[in-house]
């Protein structure tokens, strides 16, 4: 059996991306005896989206989560919701796309719950050291747009699928904090070390093919 996870390259002022790596590092490793094809995405609305099903056609996962980097949070965040809306506030993917109230899909639904554990997955990071916490938006950039088409691939099938949004590492924290004169009273970007972040997305897997 197969599960898939999906990460992103860098984008914006970001010079690396901490969900890219932990999709290189699990791609090829097992866990709970499923093997993983780890992949990471373009940060480009339309083919993110369209990798995700290309992928999800040819490897029948029997469990999907995605990542995405979100600086700025303190802790692994489990999305609760996808929502059709495209609009990247100001802030355009790797090609310039800067959608404002798009549709991700026209004809698609409103809206899509996560079909991972939500509570459980961060519950089990929690009891295993790793912070994490529900969250309610996945926003409106990439991570959403992903989240959607990969809930709308697989609605019906009953394959858990869902979205952890990461935080900066501390190597990013600490480059950026440099960057914002943080040794004259600036503040530094919350972080987490990747292998934790490594041990979130594996959890969300076992705790998702264990329901």
């Amino acid at each position: 059996m197969t599960i898939l996870c999906t990460g992103y390259e860098p984008f914006g002022d970001h010079e690396t991306n901490p969900s890219g790596a932990v999709a290189r590092e699990l791609d090829g490793a097992t866990v709970s005896g499923n093997d993983v094809v780890g992949d990471v995405l373009p940060v480009v609305l339309g083919d993110a989206g369209g990798r995700v099903r290309a992928l999800i056609d040819e490897h029948d996962p029997s469990a999907v989560v995605a990542t995405g980097l979100a600086a700025g949070r303190s802790a692994v965040s489990v999305e609760r919701v996808a929502v059709n809306v495209a609009d990247t506030a100001g802030t355009p993917d790797n090609d310039g796309n800067d959608p404002v109230d798009d549709r991700i899909d026209p004809d698609g639904r409103d809206g899509y719950l996560a079909t991972l554990p939500v509570r459980r997955t961060v519950e089990a990071c929690l009891d295993a050291g790793v912070p994490a916490r529900v969250s309610n938006t996945a926003g409106t950039h990439l991570c959403n747009d992903v989240l959607y088409e990969t809930l709308a691939a697989l609605d019906g099938t009953g394959v858990p699928a869902g979205f952890v949004h990461l935080p900066a590492t501390p190597e990013q924290a600490a480059r950026k904090a440099g960057d914002d004169a943080a040794a004259r009273g600036g503040s530094v970007t919350p972080s987490l070390p990747l292998d934790l972040q490594t041990d979130a997305v594996r959890i969300a897997f076992e705790t998702a093919l264990d329901a």
